[in-house]
């Protein structure tokens, strides 16, 4: 809306200058009472010489010399150059061409410099925004200005590629991974975050793009878990739940123990009806308990395990809900209850963290991906 202000205020000030220049120039009533008195005095000038040559008052060469003057200001009082029809094209023509190119200036300037596709920021919004956020805009607004006068600097695109994912531009984010990629050589840790990138940008889905950002990240290293696990998430996109549920399995085999992915991996293989392989140690639902906690719930037999873990949650579940500012502990208890299989209480705890988190705009987008990785939506 403010564009179209500016371009009406742009048009009436070209308007303003140039419109003297088409207009036509009439002569008033005073003006042509004017000539007309000017024009008779000149024919009586004329005819006066006439009648002195007569009466041999002038001689024959004076008199032709003072005709030739009163004719020449007989024909300037009678003839107004400015009502002459070329100069009066020539006029308009110069008006029309210099408002073309005062708006085709202007128009490309701005595409060039300007962005159009660029969605309002009205304000009280950016007003409104978190400090926080304010401040990684600015760092965002610093790394773009230094990679426009170093397009070659690999480090920085490597540094704002996170930062494109928390502010949630993840089509710039793929983009800058792509270039740190090819300026500083390929690894399977950013080829994995290219196809996280991809499929965020596509709502979720996997794209063709986040497909052959994966293919490429196991080409570097076959074992590499989270590409393996979004290898899974495409079968499973494709409906093809036998492969999904195999890949699965065997990430959790090869796992590590106290790997922090593996609950995510049992949720989903839960989702497919398929039984988890062993369960999940309490640290890595509710937090890392210390060495020899963890040692000791994992000796306990699996009831007392169960009760042991489910005391965990129900731990953190209260903490949060009379302190809700902890987005880690949040995105723990939703993981939890997916890996328990309650997912009802999966989906409330994401509600309330969603209202407790609501001014955070970091934790609420990880809040957001957490949810399509477990299929929490809807």
């Amino acid at each position: 809306m403010i564009w179209l202000v500016f371009a009406l205020l742009t048009f009436a000030a070209a308007m303003s200058v140039l419109a003297p220049l088409a207009r036509s120039r009439k002569a008033g009533p005073l003006a042509v009472s004017q000539r007309a008195t000017d024009v008779a005095f000149y024919e009586g000038e004329v005819a006066a010489i006439a009648r002195d040559v007569e009466r041999g008052l002038m001689s024959p060469a004076d008199a032709e010399a003072a005709k030739a003057e009163a004719a020449r200001r007989l024909i300037g009082a009678a003839v107004d150059p400015v009502e002459a029809g070329a100069s009066r094209r020539n006029r308009t023509l110069a008006a029309l061409v210099s408002l073309a190119l005062i708006f085709a200036t202007g128009l490309g300037l701005y595409l060039y410099i300007g962005s159009p596709a660029l969605r309002d920021q009205p304000l009280t919004a950016r007003r409104q925004a978190p400090p926080e956020q304010m401040d990684v805009m600015a760092a965002v607004a610093k790394i773009e200005a230094h990679l426009a006068a170093n397009p070659n600097d690999g480090r920085g695109y490597d540094v704002v590629a996170p930062v494109y994912m928390q502010v949630g531009r993840y089509a710039d984010a793929a983009r800058a991974l792509a270039q740190a990629n090819k300026l500083l050589g390929a690894t399977p840790e950013r080829e994995a975050a290219q196809a996280e990138a991809h499929m965020m940008a596509g709502q979720g889905k996997m794209i063709p793009e986040a497909r052959q950002a994966i293919a490429r990240a196991l080409a570097l290293q076959p074992d590499f878990a989270q590409a393996r696990f979004y290898v899974g998430l495409a079968a499973e996109e494709d409906g093809n739940l036998a492969q999904a549920r195999e890949v699965w399995t065997k990430l959790l085999a090869d796992a590590q123990p106290g790997a922090p992915w593996a609950d995510v991996v049992r949720g989903r293989l839960s989702r497919l009806g398929a039984a988890p392989p062993g369960p999940s140690t309490a640290g890595a639902l509710t937090g890392p308990p210390s060495g020899d906690a963890a040692a000791a719930i994992s000796s306990m037999p699996e009831a007392d395990r169960s009760a042991a873990i489910r005391g965990m949650v129900d731990g953190l579940a209260a903490r949060l809900a009379s302190d809700g500012r902890d987005a880690e502990g949040w995105l723990r208890l939703v993981r939890a209850y997916v890996v328990l299989n309650e997912g009802g209480k999966a989906k409330g705890a994401l509600a309330d963290a969603r209202r407790a988190l609501a001014g955070d705009v970091s934790a609420i987008e990880r809040l957001a991906a957490l949810a399509k990785q477990l299929g929490l939506e809807g």
